[in-house]
C-alpha cells in the first residue's frame, strides 16, 4: 500500500514546516507548496488524496485553487480541510460550491488537523472501496 499522497499549500512557513514534519512522521507522502499557483501545478502533477490549504494565500486563493481543482474529474471529489485566519468567515455558499470538507481556524491545533487527516483519509478510502 503507498502512502498517502497530502498537498499542503500555505504561505507561512511556519505553519508549513510543522504541519509537513507531523504528517511525515504519521506515514504520509506530503507536497508543500507556497502559493496557490504552485499548489495547482502540484495538484496537476501529483494529484494528492486530501488537500490541506490557506483561504489568503498569493496568486491564487485557497478558493479558488480548490474551485479549480473541482474542474477535473481526477481531482474534483478530494477532501479538503480550508485554513482559515481567526475570525474571517466564509460563506455558506462558498464552502458548498468548493465542497470545502472541513474548516479550521488559525491558530490551530496540529494534533487535531493530524487527527482530523486520518480521519478524512479513512472515509475517503472506505467511499472508494464501497463504489
Amino acid at each position: 500500500m503507498t502512502a498517502p499522497r497530502i498537498l499542503l499549500a500555505d504561505d507561512e512557513v511556519h505553519i508549513t514546516r510543522l504541519v509537513a514534519r507531523r504528517l511525515e512522521e504519521s506515514g504520509h507522502e506530503i507536497r508543500v507548496a507556497c502559493d496557490g499557483e504552485e499548489a495547482w501545478s502540484v495538484i496537476q502533477e501529483w494529484p494528492p488524496n486530501l488537500i490541506i490549504t490557506d483561504l489568503q494565500m498569493p496568486y491564487v486563493s485557497g478558493i479558488d485553487l480548490v474551485l479549480r481543482a473541482r474542474t477535473q474529474p481526477q481531482t474534483a471529489d478530494i477532501p479538503v480541510i480550508m485554513l482559515t485566519a481567526r475570525g474571517y468567515v466564509l460563506q455558506e455558499e462558498q464552502i458548498k460550491q468548493a465542497k470545502i470538507t472541513h474548516l479550521l481556524s488559525k491558530p490551530f491545533s496540529i494534533r487535531r488537523l493530524a487527527t482530523l487527516v486520518e480521519e478524512l483519509l479513512e472515509q475517503n478510502e472506505q467511499a472508494r472501496r464501497a463504489a
